[in-house]
């Protein structure tokens, strides 16, 4: 029998060997080499969850409820006369299937549109922050009382009325991407009663945690389907909102100032004319003297403002009383 080793060329030919090591190595770190320029270019995806949302986007969505979050807590701190204290816990994407399934049965759910968005929203608040609410609403001191049933009337119109006013503060911090209004839709006990969008659709699921008075805590859910800001996402980024935040920050403040000025109060007065006289002359002033002034009856006169000439006016009468109508504002001679 014949030993085989001996037909085995590479092993007759060192130098035929090592020519054959150096090629694969060779073709070894081309291969590494593809293969690393491959993941740089690609990744892979999951087409029954596709990610619709960016990191920037989901950045965006966090800043924009960063000011919900701190205008919520001074809103019903001040409507629920106790301290209210919230955070966001997270900012994902996820389906919808997969944020039916992970919700407890005992969320009360209020359904919302943010109008000119186009689609539902749902408000999930768990019954730790609802009972909280509701008894502090009733007159209580806000105990939990940790009940799980469904709503009397009254509390129902009571979570409503809460709902309203969190979506109002909603529609507040969106200002700085585009003016909404938000309409309440309707209130259902669960996530199952009435689907918001289809089971396979992506959606933003932003996590609140609230704190109600020293020892009470819960969860509230915001839910953006795709579709509701589909038509938004080029505006979804931090560098707009920042941007944009500064314009309707000086346009607030702007019409906040002259909100609180307009009911300010202005000495208006009119100059008729002017004249010298002497200090005899005034105390020797009686009923029926006549004060010739310097001022003919068909020239303009001034209106003053707090003491100063802001406009030009013409006299006249009007139902028997006598007046002056602005002709022009005042400009001061250089």
């Amino acid at each position: 029998m014949q030993n085989q080793t001996g037909n085995n060329p590479l092993e007759n030919n060192p130098d035929l060997n090592q020519e054959s090591l150096a090629a694969l190595e060779e073709e070894s770190a081309l291969i590494e080499e593809i293969s690393e320029e491959f993941k740089k270019g690609y990744k892979l995806y999951n087409f029954r969850r596709p990610d619709k949302f960016s990191k920037e986007h989901l950045r965006a969505l966090q800043d924009i409820h960063r000011d919900f979050v701190r205008q919520l807590a001074l809103t019903l701190t001040a409507y629920l006369r106790m301290d209210v204290e919230m955070d966001i816990i997270s900012v994902d994407q996820l389906t919808y299937d997969e944020y039916v399934c992970s919700m407890p049965s005992h969320f009360q759910n209020g359904i919302f549109k943010l109008n000119p968005l186009s689609g539902e929203i749902s408000l999930g608040l768990s019954s730790d922050v609802l009972t909280v609410i509701l008894d502090r609403m009733l007159g209580g001191d806000g105990s939990n009382h940790d009940y799980n049933r469904d709503l009397t009337q009254i509390e129902e119109a009571l979570t409503k009325k809460i709902i309203e006013k969190i979506i109002k503060t909603l529609e507040n911090s969106w200002c700085s991407v585009l003016p909404v209004k938000a309409e309440f839709t309707s209130l259902d006990n669960g996530y199952h009663v009435v689907p918001i969008t289809t089971s396979g659709e992506i959606v933003a699921l932003i996590s609140f945690e609230i704190r109600l008075g020293s020892k009470n805590f819960g969860l509230i859910n915001l839910c953006f389907p795709y579709p509701v800001l589909e038509t938004v996402l080029q505006k979804l980024t931090p560098q707009y909102i920042f941007q944009h935040t500064n314009i309707v920050s000086n346009e607030i403040g702007r019409n906040e100032i002259l909100a609180k000025i307009n009911s300010a109060p202005l000495d208006l007065s009119v100059i008729l004319g002017t004249t010298k006289i002497l200090i005899n002359d005034v105390l020797e002033l009686k009923e029926g003297d006549v004060i010739k002034l310097d001022q003919k009856i068909d020239e303009k006169l001034y209106v003053l403002i707090n003491n100063k000439k802001k406009f030009v006016a013409i006299p006249g009468r009007k139902e028997g009383k006598v007046c002056v109508k602005i002709a022009q504002r005042y400009i001061p001679k250089e």
